[in-house]
């Protein structure tokens, strides 16, 4: 049901005092796009009449459109809390359209409202909540990005060792000015790495709600003369950044994961639904770890996942099963970081725990039972973008799922990405070699 009628938000914007209108929506690659007008434009937004030149947006240029439309979801409305009190700014989260009224199908916000759809037809809801990881690093002297920092804060530090729980606090008060939930926020294993933990919501209000946290986050960070970068693996010899997503299933309000009569309370609906993504995650690389950078966090010895594994104890399995708690059973998948587009992570994860269920798929053996010999033989992930795209060009049914035209940007893009990358010389191979060779 719809929180906001077009009236609710006529009458906001007056109440409000609110001046500029901002029209947001994400790309491809995720990255958050936006336009802005004046208020006075209100009724030609509000009538899906706002256009922009797709041909300046990676991933929707060269798709025999001139212009595409933002249509805005009204229950997206916020007012930035960061922005003056008089002549107030206020943005709406959009769905991007064809001319003739008809998704575009390189929105990425589309491809998820597609797969909940579908699961909903089911008779599944799906909720899901993040775990958000990230630096917060020293500006240069001119205000550029760096990698250096003079913290030295670790798990759970508090100030003066934590140099960002000021920041810290203002992103959580911020994000809930915005009507969204943190369940807590702390310092993570790294000096200047810290966390912010987002309530459950349904997969698309948590979409959502991600691409504004990434956006206050940065905005924060810039206030408090840091700069915030969900880089997956920013600084060599310490353990990366994950955005590590934690779902669960509903069918008429009740979790379906639960089962108290099983010995880790999850039903067999969860373990099939665990097995349909467990038997894509592989593939599925491309899309939760999209770039060069990304598979120098997935190595051994930095807790990130590297197997094909699931565990309810271990702490660094690729997926974990907890029901501890009042929420029921969950499923913790622990691949993903900050790069990637969370549309699409989330709808690539829906529709392959859903043909988990459909099929009946039994997971593989726990990793908790499995001797070190077979845990070493087990399944390994991608290494390398380069292998990452090759998985996902053998996989026809994540292709499905995202369309021909986000798979096709994807592997383009990303194989380029790679071969640029592939003619550096590091400054670790002119150490390694240059006198030696």
């Amino acid at each position: 049901m719809a929180k906001y009628t077009r009236d609710d938000i006529l009458d906001m914007i007056e109440e409000e005092d609110i001046q500029f209108i901002r029209l947001q929506f994400t790309d491809i690659s995720g990255n958050l796009k936006n336009m802005a007008t004046t208020v006075g434009q209100i009724d030609k937004i509000l009538d899906g009449k706002c256009k922009f030149d797709c041909a300046a947006v990676d991933g929707f240029r060269g798709t025999g459109y001139e212009e595409l439309f933002l249509i805005p979801d009204l229950d997206t409305f916020v007012i930035f809390p960061w922005r003056p009190q008089h002549g107030k700014v206020a943005r709406f989260i959009c769905d991007v359209v064809k001319p003739d009224g008809m998704p575009f199908d390189g929105d990425s916000r589309y491809i998820l409202k597609r797969t909940i759809a579908k699961a909903k037809e089911m008779g599944y809801d799906l909720e899901v909540a993040l775990k958000n990881e990230f630096f917060l690093f020293d500006l240069g002297e001119n205000g550029e990005p760096t990698n250096h920092s003079s913290e030295t804060g670790g798990y759970f530090d508090v100030g003066p060792a934590d140099c960002g729980e000021n920041a810290r606090r203002d992103m959580v008060l911020y994000l809930e000015d915005m009507g969204i939930a943190v369940e807590s926020s702390y310092h993570s294993y790294e000096a200047a790495q810290h966390v912010l933990e987002l309530c459950h919501k349904d997969a698309l209000t948590i979409a959502d709600d991600i691409m504004t946290t990434r956006l206050v986050v940065r905005t924060v960070a810039i206030r408090h003369g840091f700069h915030a970068t969900f880089m997956p693996k920013p600084r060599k010899h310490v353990q990366g950044s994950g955005a590590h997503y934690t779902f669960s299933l509903s069918r008429e309000g009740q979790n379906i994961f639960s089962d108290d009569s099983d010995t880790l309370g999850v039903s067999q609906e969860g373990y099939q639904f665990m097995a349909g993504i467990l038997a894509h995650i592989a593939n599925m690389s491309l899309v939760n770890n999209p770039l060069v950078n990304s598979y120098k966090r997935l190595i051994p010895g930095y807790l990130a996942p590297v197997t094909v594994s699931w565990s309810s104890t271990n702490t660094s399995p690729l997926i974990r099963l907890t029901s501890i708690g009042g929420d029921g059973a969950r499923l913790v998948l622990r691949s993903p970081d900050g790069a990637a587009n969370p549309y699409l992570v989330i709808a690539a994860c829906l529709a392959a725990g859903m043909e988990g269920i459909e099929r009946q798929l039994e997971p593989p053996v726990c990793m908790d039972e499995l001797s070190e010999k077979e845990l070493e033989n087990s399944q390994a992930l991608p290494r390398t973008l380069h292998e990452a795209v090759r998985r996902f060009q053998g996989d026809p049914f994540l292709q499905e799922v995202l369309g021909r035209h986000i798979s096709s940007h994807m592997v383009n893009s990303k194989e380029a990405e790679w071969n640029e990358y592939c003619k550096q010389v590091s400054v670790w191979e002119t150490e390694r070699y240059l006198g030696t060779v």
